[in-house]
């Protein structure tokens, strides 16, 4: 082997010899215990303790400490919240809630109720680390003095070791838990200060009837804020953490008593309460208020769960989603809902409903339930079914005697029900209505429903949206997820298409006969009018549609090409259709929301929004995390003027229809509310415009239109579809409701027309033949008119034809521009500049 180096000789001459060493060391010490383990019983001894010591310790880290959370998590901890939800108008309408929560901080807890909890659960918390280790002893004992019991032994935990408990490990009954609840105990205390810990015990602790912390407990037990809870009250939520089901039940009353005043008197003894405070607050009844649903100032259910549907869609529902999710987040919800336009509408579609379906005999009950396992009241709050309309309520027929009977509601009360229908039975859940104070009587919710949704034009927002008679019936959406065939509603976007190919409200179609050959199998289909209707003859396109011809809308869809249709009917959202001539007359399925959204695309001159309900969507800190609207506007928040031009924002949403084309179809429609098929708004004075429908059945009714302002649509129908009755018409059933609406809502719906967009050319027609006139002027009976301006696109407008007395009005017209010129000294070449004026006439197309 070669010589070592230097430096290997440096680097192991400290070091030569050390195994040696401590092998010699290790040998000493070895040969000292065996003999000192031989000699002494208490070596021995000692030498068990410590090794019992370590694998104690040993085990409790495996089992306990090493799964166990770090008490800073408490440091950042958030408690899962409801979601709140706003109206348009910034008040709060709704809330997205599994358990009452509302976190307050340690200075908004009254002192009275602080004390009525410490002297129920922890009257040294103020002086103890963590753990009341003569409370834990007592626990001890009584765990061991009921093992194997079957009995569940007091808990003898610190507040510190129930906020340990309620936050980081559960509920579970076991020993491990209750040594990591004291292990966390002391560690929290070591992290959080006393004020914070009660703070959070006071805000999460459960205490029945759904509610996490004492403020949502005096709500849900006094209907009060915790400040002005009296002392009685806040000593009877003191004792609930022990048995939170318990007590707040009338039948425990005289318990739940006895268990307040225990408290009150440890609140004398503990020096927090006078004698005289306590005694006063013992003679007190308890006081509960019964369980109460949520009131807020709009009902709007259909709408609200539209929303809660795409909050959940967007963020996820439990806490487990993410950070944001609808049921633990505690998001802040600004919604488009306009609770004015929300009320009429759904006032307005329950009258509709009710005049169809008034008088008809009861159809069947709501809902049933067993009653054979007598827990009728908890099968009637479980079904999640009730009613609010005037007085009437729901209830479960519990017997029957002939015609009368006994019904049973969801507080467990009970009442006699007279005139009961033949075919109702014990276990049918309807709707009820009082007679006198102890007996009701059977009220008929309408078999017919329908859909209703209101929206603003120029953003897409939704305002408003009743999806049947009542949500508490049912959850299903008429507005948003029955398919129902749209009848002659689509009829404008037929007539829009062909206005974009050629036509003008001035042309002449046939209403005839119109058949079209299907093939070998299916041989020829021949078209008819509403109500098996002939034609009558060469109309106008606008009179075709003012009296929905079916016949001449045909014709028009078929001599532009369905495929141009069903595109056009597609930009609109209404749907995406085969090129069949029965899509031209509604035969495709759709919604109330997307004729509506159509709709408002007509009435914003062709521009269309994407139809929403949620404007915006803030985190539990106010942060904004979602915003329906997106648009940039660059230099508005400039802190000083550039002298440049005011910024603006761009425009939203997308071109669907041609400007124009919308506008000639608006104007149209308007039409239809003149002297139309929806003539029955006529008497409301306002600029509207819309179009009835009724499907083949007719099995649904439809009314679709408004204002440039506010656009709304219904329909109803059965939701098993089958016939209205050969009377049912858009115009008697739909357009009434519409109707309503308005008159619900007069202040809302202003005096001011359709804007007329750019390249548009009103000009003087003929109503029935559509031809071009000079002379005249239109009549303010527009009903009545003969004369109408009409809406042409520049070359497209009707030449121009002398009736008898034209001439002479020309005439006339020239000559008051010759005086005009001569007054003002304009006389040389008069005669010269006549055919220049009577050029000007007849190139601007008359007078407009």
């Amino acid at each position: 082997m070669a010589d070592e180096t230097p430096a290997q000789s440096r680097f192991a001459t400290p070091f030569a010899g050390l195994g040696a060493r401590l092998s010699a060391s290790w040998r000493s010490v070895s040969q000292w215990h065996r003999a000192k383990w031989h000699s002494s019983r208490r070596f021995r001894w000692a030498n068990y303790l410590v090794a019992a010591i370590l694998v104690a310790w040993f085990v409790l880290w495996v089992a306990v400490i090493r799964t166990m959370p770090s008490a800073d998590k408490l440091l950042t901890y958030q408690p899962p919240l409801p979601t709140m939800v706003r109206g348009n108008d910034g008040e709060i309408v709704s809330s997205y809630a599994r358990e009452r929560r509302v976190q307050l901080r340690f200075v908004d807890f009254p002192e009275p109720m602080i004390n009525a909890f410490l002297s129920a659960e922890d009257k040294t918390f103020w002086t103890h680390g963590g753990i009341d280790y003569l409370g834990f002893a007592g626990a001890v004992v009584d765990y061991a003095t009921k093992f194997g019991s079957g009995e569940r032994a007091r808990g003898g935990s610190t507040i510190t070791q129930q906020v340990a408990k309620n936050i980081l490990i559960g509920d579970e009954y076991s020993i491990s838990r209750k040594l990591k609840e004291m292990i966390l105990a002391r560690r929290i205390e070591g992290v959080l200060t006393k004020q914070q810990i009660l703070e959070l015990y006071l805000n999460e602790i459960p205490l029945g009837r759904q509610s996490f912390g004492v403020q949502a407990a005096a709500r849900a037990y006094f209907d009060k804020d915790v400040g002005d809870l009296a002392l009685h009250e806040a000593a009877f939520l003191a004792i609930l953490p022990k048995a939170p089901e318990r007590y707040g039940r009338a039948k425990f009353e005289q318990t739940a008593i006895e268990r307040r005043n225990w408290v009150l008197n440890q609140m004398v003894d503990n020096g927090w309460a006078t004698r005289a405070q306590a005694s006063a607050a013992q003679a007190m009844p308890l006081g509960l208020k019964p369980r109460r649903i949520e009131n807020y100032t709009a009902d709007a259910g259909y709408f609200l769960e539209e929303v809660r549907r795409q909050l959940i869609e967007k963020f996820g529902e439990k806490a487990e989603d993410g950070p944001h999710s609808v049921y633990a987040g505690g998001l802040w919800v600004r919604t488009s809902l306009d609770t004015q336009l929300q009320t009429a509408a759904q006032n307005s579609l329950r009258a509709g409903l009710l005049r169809y379906g008034g008088g008809r005999a009861w159809h069947g009950p709501i809902a049933h339930i067993d009653l054979s396992d007598g827990n009728w009241q908890t099968q009637l709050i479980t079904s999640n079914i009730s009613i609010n309309y005037k007085d009437w309520r729901t209830g479960v027929l519990l017997s029957r005697s002939g015609s009368s009977g006994e019904v049973g509601f969801a507080d467990g009360k009970t009442a006699s029900l007279i005139g009961l229908p033949d075919n109702i039975r014990a276990g049918d859940i309807t709707a009820l209505a009082p007679v006198n104070a102890t007996t009701y009587a059977v009220r008929t919710v309408p078999e017919v429903s329908g859909g209703m949704v209101v929206e603003d034009p120029q953003s897409g927002r939704v305002l408003a949206m009743q999806g049947g008679f009542d949500a508490r019936l049912g959850s299903f959406n008429r507005a948003t997820q029955a398919n129902r065939q749209p009848g002659s509603t689509i009829k404008p976007f037929v007539y829009a298409t062909a206005l974009d190919n050629g036509m003008t409200p001035a042309s002449m179609v046939v209403d005839g006969t119109f058949c079209v050959y299907q093939g070998a199998a299916l041989g020829e289909k021949c078209f008819r009018n509403f109500g098996n209707e002939g034609g009558s003859g060469s109309h106008t396109m606008r009179w075709g549609l003012e009296q929905s011809r079916n016949l001449m809308t045909v014709r028009v869809a078929n001599d532009v090409g369905m495929d141009k249709v069903v595109r056009t009917i597609k930009a609109a959202g209404v749907g995406d259709y085969e090129p069949y001539l029965s899509m031209a007359l509604g035969a495709g399925d759709t919604t109330v929301l997307k004729m509506v959204n159509a709709y408002a695309a007509l009435a914003n001159q062709g521009r269309q929004h994407q139809p929403t309900l949620v404007d915006y969507v803030q985190d539990r800190n106010g942060k904004v995390i979602w915003r329906g609207d997106n648009r940039r506007c660059d230099g508005c928040s400039m802190a000083q003027w550039d002298g440049k031009p005011m910024p603006r924002f761009k425009p939203t949403g997308r071109q669907v229809i041609d400007p124009r084309t919308a506008y000639q179809v608006v104007h149209m429609l308007e039409g239809v509310v003149v002297r139309g098929t929806a003539v029955n708004l006529r008497d409301l004075g306002l600029p509207l415009f819309g179009k009835t429908g009724t499907t083949s059945g007719p099995t649904n009714v439809w009314f679709v239109g408004g204002s440039p302002d506010i656009i709304a649509g219904v329909y109803i129908g059965y939701d098993q579809p089958r016939s209205l009755g050969g009377y049912a018409q858009g115009g008697r059933i739909a357009a009434p409701v519409f109707k309503q609406l308005v008159l619900e809502t007069k202040g809302r719906w202003k005096d001011i027309p359709f804007r007329v967009p750019e390249g548009v050319r009103m000009v003087k027609i003929d109503r029935v033949s559509g031809k071009r006139v000079f002379g005249g002027t239109p009549e303010n009976d527009v009903a009545k008119a003969s004369v109408i301006w009409e809406a042409f696109k520049p070359d497209t407008e009707p030449k121009r034809t002398a009736r008898a007395g034209e001439v002479s009005a020309r005439q006339a017209v020239i000559d008051a521009l010759r005086k005009a010129r001569a007054a003002r000294g304009i006389a040389a070449g008069a005669e010269n500049d006549a055919p220049a004026e009577q050029g000007f006439l007849e190139e601007q197309g008359g007078i407009y």
